[in-house]
């Protein structure tokens, strides 16, 4: 029997003991024994896995019967915490009582996801609260007691487990993050380190879980956080090429001046220096509000934002300088947070000769308004990818939705990499309905917004709630929160009232409840079932024009830029927004996407058209409200033949 054949035999026994004693799903085994395939023949595989394939345990089988310490990489928590929480417990009990024996798994998240001793051994140091500034609001004490009490009584200081978010600030009081931290064998508190402990269970684990952000992070320092690994899967491929340009980028604000003071106030003997750094800070803020949304060019970093780079650098080369002179020999809570400064200050240099330097495969930018922050990622990462992935270990890219030049664009070559589209189970023609209504006026247009209103109130009537209204825009979910929400009889959940799984929650148990988000919920939520209907995408989803990472990608592509860069962006998030509705076999419903450009566009419409989910396709507004009623009075769609 090949590797093949016993992986997908072995998926079959996990599958009969999902609930109902699941159900046989052709693309699943298909992708199972295409994963162990490219595993056994170490070649890169894309695998194409639409909704309702059950794409984690496929890989999963794959990754653990072929006995490869495997790195699994996802872009959103939900699906972390679907691995987590439900698909490795439930795959570990189950191969061991197929007589596959044992395996071992583990979660592993960035630093400053884990509380740090070391910090908060400082808060006992003289009452110093790590140095803080004692007019600072913003952190609380009493929350920062309830944390040091949690952490002598946790076994992982992991911050998911608090029973209360505290505020970004406290967090940041008794955290580290990778910039800060100086390594367990230069902090005293490195036997007993959390985030440590951690990677250390995850260095022994034959499945590693983590976030695609750390994952990229661990390719960029040389596999030093996770080790030596033979496969990775990267779940939710689609989100990979900017992920990675952003963690090889950086950010420069306002607080990585304010921390540094805070860290060495009480440890230097100069008084000014951390009044000088938080007053350069400032400065750097001044400068930068007036470029808010811009990419800088050599124009900018030559006026006054240049020389405050300058002046910047020369404060952080300051407190290096003081930090030097710190007896060896001082405490172990003074040796602790000249580390960590130290370490912070070479970064602060660091990135801000980047930014005084821009290389061509560079962009800097300022995103914000009142705080304000200088940005740097690299334009293309197929370099970096090449040398650090594609040549080291066998990579498995999926998701469900994969951009037709995402290959070319990560640089994996084609005779090194399989392409495999494993489709989905559903059967799309007859589960809904894709909507577009093309007397609707152009987007552009200032009738627009009234017309958009008048269609999404229809919508839900006849839906009786059960709709998840995806907006572009948080000003455009604002705009028709407005108008809706004294003109439907039901309630109208808004994303920013309430956490993201509250509303999921809240959403999902009330049938008649109307949902408004923006783009955080056009993926990772899942709500199968009667909760949802109507899919309702306001507008198409082209990046912003003045994006500065994507126009200095467009810049490299030059004239056919919209083609390779904005459309498929554009197809990709389309598909990712119109996949909420059909989760399981039996959902039916619509997707409304009331932008007539997706029916009239004729350079490309059947390209964002053909990354749907091929539900049956109407402009009829009649024969879609009559189909969401039925839905609605019948508890089962009408037929659509």
């Amino acid at each position: 029997m090949s590797a093949g054949d016993r992986v997908v035999e072995t998926l079959a026994g996990v599958t009969e003991a999902l609930p109902g004693g699941g159900e046989k799903r052709d693309g699943q085994a298909e992708m199972a024994r295409a994963v162990a395939d490219a595993i056994e023949t170490e070649q890169h595989l894309i695998v194409e896995a639409g909704t309702g394939t059950g794409k984690s345990l496929a890989y999963l089988v794959a990754a653990v019967r072929m006995k490869r310490r495997t790195v699994i990489a996802t872009a959103t928590k939900a699906l972390q915490d679907q691995l987590a929480n439900k698909d490795l417990p439930f795959l570990a009990e189950q191969l061991a009582d197929l007589g596959h024996g044992e395996f071992d798994w583990a979660v592993l998240k960035g630093r400053s996801n884990y509380v740090c001793r070391q910090r908060l051994a400082e808060l006992d140091d003289a009452g110093q609260q790590l140095g803080l500034e004692v007019d600072d609001d913003s952190v609380d004490d009493d929350a920062l007691a309830d944390i040091r009490s949690w952490a002598e009584r946790s076994r992982t200081g992991d911050r998911a487990e608090l029973w209360f978010e505290p505020s970004g600030r406290t967090w940041s009081a008794v955290s580290v993050g990778p910039t800060e931290c100086p390594g367990a064998q230069k902090c005293p508190m490195g036997s007993t380190c959390f985030a440590e402990m951690a990677r250390e269970v995850a260095l022994q684990a034959d499945v590693t879980v983590v976030n695609t952000h750390l994952y990229a992070l661990d390719l960029l320092t040389d596999n030093a956080i996770l080790g030596e690994h033979e496969v990775v899967v990267i779940d939710e491929a689609h989100q990979l090429e900017d992920i990675v340009a952003s963690a090889a980028g950086f950010e420069l604000t306002i607080g990585r001046f304010r921390n540094l003071a805070n860290t060495i106030r009480s440890i230097i003997a100069d008084d000014d220096l951390p009044t000088d750094l938080i007053d350069i800070g400032i400065a750097l803020g001044d400068d930068l509000e007036p470029h808010g949304g811009n990419r800088l060019g050599q124009a900018e970093l030559g006026a006054d934002l240049g020389r405050t780079l300058d002046r910047a650098r020369d404060r952080a080369n300051r407190a290096m300088e003081a930090l030097r002179k710190i007896p060896k020999d001082s405490s172990a809570e003074v040796i602790g947070r000249k580390e960590r400064a130290m370490r912070a200050a070479t970064h602060v240099v660091m990135d801000i000769d980047v930014v005084l330097d821009l290389s061509d495969g560079t962009v800097a930018w300022v995103e914000g308004g009142a705080n304000p922050s200088l940005k740097a990622a690299s334009i293309d990462v197929d370099g970096l990818l090449r040398e650090k992935l594609w040549d080291t270990r066998t990579a498995i890219l999926t998701s469900a939705t994969i951009p037709p030049k995402m290959a070319d664009r990560l640089g994996l070559e084609a005779g090194e990499h399989t392409h495999l589209d494993v489709g989905s189970p559903f059967d799309f023609e007859t589960a809904g309905i894709l909507y577009c209504p093309i007397t609707m006026p152009d987007p552009r247009d200032e009738s627009y917004r009234d017309a958009l209103h008048n269609e999404i109130e229809a919508l839900v009537m006849a839906a009786g709630g059960r709709t998840m209204c995806l907006f572009t825009s948080w000003r455009s979910m604002n705009l028709a929160r407005d108008h809706l929400i004294d003109r439907l009889p039901m309630d109208v959940l808004v994303q920013g009232e309430a956490p993201k799984p509250a509303l999921v929650e809240a959403f999902t148990s009330d049938e008649e409840s109307v949902l408004l988000a923006t783009m955080s919920f056009w993926q990772g939520v899942d709500i199968p079932g009667r909760s949802l209907s109507c899919v309702i995408i306001d507008r198409l989803p082209f990046p912003r024009p003045d994006d500065p990472l994507l126009d200095a990608r467009r810049n490299r592509v030059g004239r056919n830029a919209f083609g390779e860069i904005d459309v498929p962006r554009a197809a990709m998030l389309l598909a990712q927004g119109a996949g909420r509705l059909v989760r399981r076999g039996d959902d039916t419903g619509v997707v409304a996407v009331l932008d007539k450009r997706l029916a009239t566009a004729k350079s490309y419409r059947w390209e964002l058209i053909n990354a749907l989910p091929p539900l049956r396709r109407s402009k009829d507004r009649d024969e879609v409200l009559a189909f969401l009623k039925a839905i609605r009075d019948e508890g089962t769609g009408s037929s659509l033949t």
